[in-house]
């Protein structure tokens, strides 16, 4: 009967199920019983296709993240393509439920490699070295993915606005003018000030930007 019923299963089908699932009940709720349930199968009918819900997680995330067509990327300074690609990554991980924090932790996959692969070359070729490359890289990977945690921790959590008793003028002033910390603003201004001060590392900071 297993092996029948998971004749009928892919795992594109499975995680593609999974994902819509955590939409609806979230990360903590999410198991490969739920899953199964929703696909119409037996738990053990899963295990053809991945070996438990840790593999389950690895495999969502890398779908989550997986790379896409990026118009607007190609061209331009080094900044202007690292912005671009920081945003898109953002994107992903608003588009689901919990999306950050799926991501956090898990292994990324033959893709995210490739990608870091290129990027890598990018700046090595630049004049930056491989150690140096990846920890930038990572660093603006960590910092998306750690805005969008908060970010998504925040949804529809009423803003703490400190009373108007005169005690915060600047924090009041601040928030006035520039919306929420997980905000628009705050998130490129992040952004711009981590990029703005990775390429410094480059030999030649105007030429490498290129």
């Amino acid at each position: 009967m297993a092996e029948r019923v998971a004749g009928r299963l892919d795992r594109e089908l499975i995680v593609r199920t999974a994902l819509d699932l955590l939409d609806e009940i979230g990360l903590d709720a999410l198991s490969t019983r739920k899953l199964a349930e929703r696909l119409g199968v037996q738990s053990p009918a899963l295990y053809w296709h991945v070996r438990g819900k840790p593999e389950l997680l690895d495999l969502m995330a890398q779908e989550l993240l997986r790379p896409g067509p990026q118009p607007g990327v190609a061209g331009g300074t080094w900044s202007e393509r690292a912005r671009e690609v920081a945003r898109e990554r953002r994107r992903r991980l608003l588009s689901r439920r919990d999306g950050a924090r799926l991501v956090a932790g898990t292994r990324p996959g033959p893709d995210a490699a490739r990608e870091a692969e290129a990027g890598i070359a990018e700046l090595v070729a630049a004049g930056m070295d491989p150690a140096t490359a990846l920890h930038s890289l990572v660093a603006i990977g960590h910092f998306v993915t750690g805005f969008v945690l908060e970010e998504q921790a925040a949804a529809g959590r009423e803003l703490p606005v400190p009373a108007d008793t005169g005690d915060f003028p600047l924090l009041q002033a601040a928030l006035a003018a520039g919306g929420p910390p997980e905000g628009n603003r705050a998130f490129e201004h992040g952004l711009g000030a981590l990029i703005d001060g990775l390429a410094r590392h480059l030999p030649n900071h105007e030429e490498g930007q290129r």
